[in-house]
């Protein structure tokens, strides 16, 4: 049966090395279930039934990844997307956290039709491949920032914007631990690096006595605290005027940096997988893609943000796994995880602290693909790159990166109507940031 599902022989791996890499892959993506509630937690959510809701996201996303697509490719709500909806969407624009989930579940099905009209293909295209780095690297600024400012290693100064913090405090230095634990155990490259680091941090808080944590009986009712808490008609009505543009752009963020986080993913472990064909096409790209919008979908249903397709996954191909039955064993041990969901709550927030700075370290590695040197390339990417950390906003990054890219096109005389698509995305960020000042 694994046989004729996977297609083990004809991809030149076999049943006990796809079961190991998908354990060596669960193992380093695992972090997200301790992560992941963290940052939700800051939108009101509930950490039980955060932690379980990414791991049922994570289980059925990387089922029907195996089954539908064939890949070892697992998914998981990202990382990124977590943070826009928590601190752009929930805390900046004052939404409650069942609108924002609305609009994760509406982004997945506007994904889904994009990908069925094949018009997912003109907004790739569209958008200039020097931005996909810099959008990246961003993002992982981003997450970075979040990081040290919740250990406490980053503050706020009326003088200075920002300083550093009082690094004598318990906060900061369980982080300053863990990022050492954790930063040695990934130069060793040790697989469960992040786990392993979170986990050992989250022991010397216990023994140092600084986390405050009641243990509950388990309950499955504390596990569905965010269950069909999505709320489609507010989502659909945000500011009382049916659909307006900020549920435009935030339909937009969340699609937009869903889809490239998919191709640089799938671009990355296929090729490392030698699974692209003779012309580097990906086969089956939009069922991969059919996949991902679904997982969106049935996650923000269960109570989190926009799952992905995880990067990490290069780590099980690396271990040897080829097919989707890498996959499905990771989806497999997501669903283990999630009876132990409820003791993500016994995790403090430095525990976490040093896998986000991390986790947005080795987000900077897209950014040797772009040529620094050429100011049609440097300018658009600082700006996107600055941007998205300094203004604490994905969809400022974006939108900088975006117009002043087709600025600087327009005053070279490089206009094409090929492009037109990217004058009409430029001149969309044009009026939003209009009708932000006028708001």
């Amino acid at each position: 049966m694994l046989e004729r599902i996977f297609k083990l022989k004809a991809h030149g791996t076999a049943l006990r090395t796809e079961v190991l890499a998908g354990l060596t892959t669960f193992l380093t993506m695992a972090y997200i279930v301790l992560v992941n509630p963290t940052i939700l937690a800051d939108a009101g959510m509930p950490v039980a039934a955060a932690a379980a809701a990414t791991c049922l996201a994570a289980a059925f996303g990387s089922i029907m990844m195996g089954l539908v697509a064939n890949y070892p490719i697992a998914l998981a709500p990202g990382m990124g997307l977590n943070a826009y909806f928590t601190y752009t969407v929930v805390q900046g624009m004052g939404l409650p956290w069942q609108t924002a989930l609305g609009c994760v579940f509406l982004s997945g099905l506007a994904f889904m039709l994009l990908t069925v009209a094949g018009i997912r293909q003109m907004i790739v295209q569209a958008i200039p491949r020097d931005l996909f780095a810099a959008i990246a690297g961003g993002i992982g600024l981003f997450i970075a920032f979040i990081g040290l400012r919740s250990a406490g290693i980053v503050v706020s100064n009326p003088a200075t914007t920002v300083a550093l913090g009082d690094l004598t405090t318990p906060a900061a230095g369980l982080t300053v631990f863990g990022l050492v634990i954790t930063g040695v155990l990934l130069a060793w490259r040790i697989r469960a690096a992040m786990l392993v680091g979170i986990l050992a941090t989250t022991i010397l808080a216990w023994v140092l006595g600084v986390v405050d944590w009641k243990p509950a009986p388990y309950s499955f009712e504390a596990l569905t605290a965010t269950a069909f808490k999505l709320d489609v008609p507010a989502a659909i009505g945000i500011g009382g005027e049916g659909l307006t543009l900020a549920l435009i752009e935030i339909l937009f963020v969340f699609l937009f940096v869903d889809l490239f986080d998919n191709v640089g993913t799938l671009v990355a472990v296929t090729k490392r997988a030698g699974l692209v064909d003779k012309d580097g096409d990906i086969p089956r790209l939009n069922r991969v893609l059919v996949t991902d919008s679904t997982a969106t979908m049935v996650g923000a249903v269960a109570g989190t943000t926009t799952t992905v397709s995880y990067i990490e996954s290069a780590a099980g191909v690396a271990a040897g796994g080829r097919t989707g039955l890498t996959a499905v064993v990771v989806g497999l041990l997501f669903l283990l995880a999630m009876f132990f969901a409820p003791f993500a709550q016994a995790i403090p927030a430095a525990a976490t602290a040093p896998a986000l700075i991390l986790v947005g370290a080795m987000m900077m590695a897209p950014l040797v693909e772009s040529d620094w040197t050429d100011p049609m390339v440097a300018i658009p990417g600082f700006l996107t790159l600055a941007a998205i950390p300094l203004t604490f906003s994905i969809a400022n990054g974006l939108a900088f990166g975006i117009i002043a890219y087709a600025v600087l096109r327009l005053a070279r005389g490089q206009a094409r109507w090929a492009d037109w698509l990217l004058y009409v995305l430029a001149a969309l960020f044009v009026v939003r940031f209009v009708w932000l000042a006028a708001g």
